[in-house]
């Protein structure tokens, strides 16, 4: 079996970046395991009475900030799954999109990279109109 090749990227370099993909990923979700975790310590300990105490606009305010970072998490470990994906199919380091390559500078400041900065930026503008 042939080694799979990956845009210009060295093996060595697409293995690193298989492992950093698996250490970002069990972070994100064991990030998430502890503030659940932490959020049950803290009911068991304070009970309602912490609850009465918090003002509604603060407590809205937190669930909001925590709901765009949980969908921040979700955005990013899919991704991650998806560079997984890329790694073994031996596509990693070209756009989903184009299939253009996608610099390996760019792998290495965001290893999840699965469209290139311009793809990205694009994406983005027409998620947000």
């Amino acid at each position: 079996m042939s080694p799979k090749r990956h845009a210009d990227l060295s093996q060595e370099f697409v293995e690193q970046q298989r492992l950093r993909l698996l250490a970002l990923r069990k972070q994100l979700l064991g990030g998430e395991e502890n503030d659940l975790a932490g959020k049950r310590a803290f009911q068991r300990q304070h009970g309602e009475e912490a609850e009465e105490e918090e003002d509604d606009a603060q407590d809205l305010s937190r669930r909001e900030v925590d709901q765009a970072l949980h969908n921040v998490d979700d955005r990013r470990v899919a991704n991650i799954e998806r560079a997984l994906q890329k790694i073994a199919e031996g596509s990693y380091g070209q756009s989903d999109l184009s299939g253009d390559p996608i610099p390996q500078a760019r792998l290495e400041s965001t290893p999840e990279a699965i469209l290139t900065v311009q793809e990205e930026r694009r994406q983005e503008a027409d998620a947000a109109r």
